[in-house]
């Protein structure tokens, strides 16, 4: 481990006498002997080992072997992020000597960390800083094979990057070695991207929705229950919602199609976020708001769309894409919006190919000393604009209006303006792209001239206004003239109950909206969390109806 000492100790603190004596009464002592194996990669259904004397060892595991992370002695635990929400351990843990351990299962960890604010904070930043240097050093159970000009390599390093899921990345391009790997399992170029899942399983361009289940991303999801509370998407309103609802007592789900964030996680640093002065990244900050929810008990599952919702009485069915459904007395709808497409024939031949939709580190990566164009003028594209003219040789930022004072921060804006690595267009529009396998060429006119412009440039990020994702609400709730649905007073004439709807309740009495899919709301991060949390105050009234 290439970690300073200091870094070290706080990844692996010592628990003093006292506090190991405050866990006694909560978890069982057990006698390992030297070299008998504690928990192996891929275990779900240990809990935490707190090393009361002896010593125990942390290894990584890969086709070269077993790597020794670090020695556990008394006072010392083993556990990361994972041991909150039940999935597969990512490291195998041996005795390395005659050891006593008080194990204390997963249910019992989390109400200790919210009944003892001390140790539940020891528990919550040690899980943090561990599953940060799992992610860096890349260390568990995933190796993805794929190339850069590839459209779905990027899709699912994606996926792994934004579920925090720790991943080794092998590129056909630049690895001379990874032929000899690919021709070991019999796979062709053809094949590409393919995931090697713990070690053994190889799944040849799989769906998120197979990289979820093979690395158990949705283990311990109860799919019979009947939840107080359903929340649809893991943006920052979901999150919000499923935080406040679990930490108040309510059996919350979360079902997120992709990963947690929505929009917002796809954002390199967002810089008016109250109490993050010096900015914070969406990826990060839903990575907190997402470990927050499951301290407190809520269930996650990603890789899961709704496609449907059966709201005719309570409890509601959200139907998913796999073909199952899951039951809530409450719905909370955080769906969220995406970007509005261009109108160019030939868009969809090159998303993830040179056409994208997020500015994070994975498209940073692909387009790195390469020219990008931006499409829009929100916050999102002024954020995109300024991160990746740290990476990009140029970036273009291209609006049909005439500038950008009503639509950005003020902020952004000045650190655009002072940028030479940025040139701004206004009054200009995408006309079309060129390219085969991958985008080669970009084509740009003059809205006020009709003067058009063609580029050798090969990455368009495009962040321009957003449609709301409810198409698969099939009629359910009232929806606006732009598909957002409707609130509150304005929920509609059809209303069923005699008393009113609550603030954000839609015309389905128990199903709320919140966040960018709600009718009127305020596209803000600290409003959709706003409304997140406030949505559960509603919810507590329905359940006791």
């Amino acid at each position: 481990m290439a970690e300073t000492a200091e870094q070290l100790d706080a990844m692996f603190p010592r628990l003093d006498d006292a506090q190991i004596e405050r866990l006694r009464a909560f978890g069982i002592e057990g006698r390992v002997d030297a070299g008998d194996i504690v928990f192996d990669q891929g275990d779900q259904t240990h809990g935490v080992f707190i090393v009361l004397s002896g010593s125990i060892e942390i290894l990584s595991i890969s086709n070269s072997g077993e790597a020794s992370l670090r020695v556990l002695e008394r006072g010392m635990f083993t556990g990361e992020v994972n041991q909150l929400s039940g999935r597969r351990t990512l490291v195998r843990c041996r005795a390395r000597e005659a050891a006593v351990l008080l194990e204390i299962d997963r249910a019992t960890l989390r109400r200790i960390m919210q009944a003892d604010a001390a140790l539940g904070e020891i528990f919550l930043r040690v899980f943090l800083m561990r599953r940060a240097f799992l992610i860096s050093h890349s260390v568990g159970d995933a190796v993805l094979i794929g190339s850069t000009h590839s459209g779905d390599t990027l899709r699912l390093r994606a996926f792994l990057t934004r579920n925090g899921h720790p991943h080794i990345y092998l590129d056909v391009e630049h690895d001379p070695d990874v032929q000899s790997l690919l021709d070991h399992f019999s796979i062709g170029v053809a094949d590409i991207p393919v995931l090697i899942c713990r070690g053994t399983l190889v799944l040849r361009n799989p769906s998120i929705a197979d990289a979820a289940a093979c690395f158990g991303l949705n283990a311990g999801i109860d799919e019979d229950a009947v939840y107080d509370l359903i929340v649809v998407g893991a943006g920052p309103s979901g999150l919000a919602a499923a935080v406040y609802a679990a930490s108040e007592g309510l059996n919350v789900l979360v079902v997120e199609s992709s990963a947690p964030g929505g929009q917002a996680g796809a954002s390199s640093r967002i810089e008016n976020y109250l109490g993050f002065p010096n900015g914070i990244s969406g990826q990060d900050l839903a990575g907190r708001a997402f470990v927050q929810a499951e301290k407190f008990g809520a269930q996650i599952a990603v890789a899961r769309a709704a496609v449907g919702l059966q709201c005719l009485h309570a409890p509601y069915a959200v139907e998913l894409d796999d073909g199952g459904s899951m039951r809530g007395r409450s719905v909370i709808v955080a769906a969220g919006a995406q970007y509005r497409k261009l109108d160019l024939p030939n868009l969809a031949q090159f998303e993830s190919s040179g056409v994208y939709y997020g500015a994070t580190q994975v498209e940073a990566q692909v387009c790195r000393n390469e020219e990008v164009v931006i499409v829009g003028g929100g916050n999102s594209a002024g954020q995109a604009a300024v991160f990746l003219s740290g990476v990009a040789k140029h970036v273009y930022l291209l609006v049909r209006g005439a500038g950008l004072a009503d639509t950005m921060s003020r902020y952004l804006i000045g650190r655009i303006e002072a940028s030479p690595s940025i040139t701004f267009k206004n009054w200009t529009e995408v006309e079309a792209l060129d390219g085969s396998d991958h985008l080669e060429g970009i084509r740009w006119r003059s809205v006020e001239t009709g003067a058009s412009e063609t580029y050798a440039i090969r990455h368009l990020f495009l962040m321009t206004g957003a449609d709301p994702n409810t198409s698969w609400l099939r009629g359910c709730l009232a929806l606006d003239s732009k598909q957002f649905i409707k609130t509150g007073a304005d929920a509609g004439p059809d209303w069923p109950l005699r008393r009113a709807p609550y603030l954000l309740e839609s015309s389905a009495p128990g199903v709320f909206a919140v966040g960018d899919v709600r009718s009127g709301s305020l596209k803000r991060v600290a409003a959709a969390v706003g409304e997140g949390s406030m949505a559960v105050q509603f919810v507590h009234k329905v359940l006791a109806e």
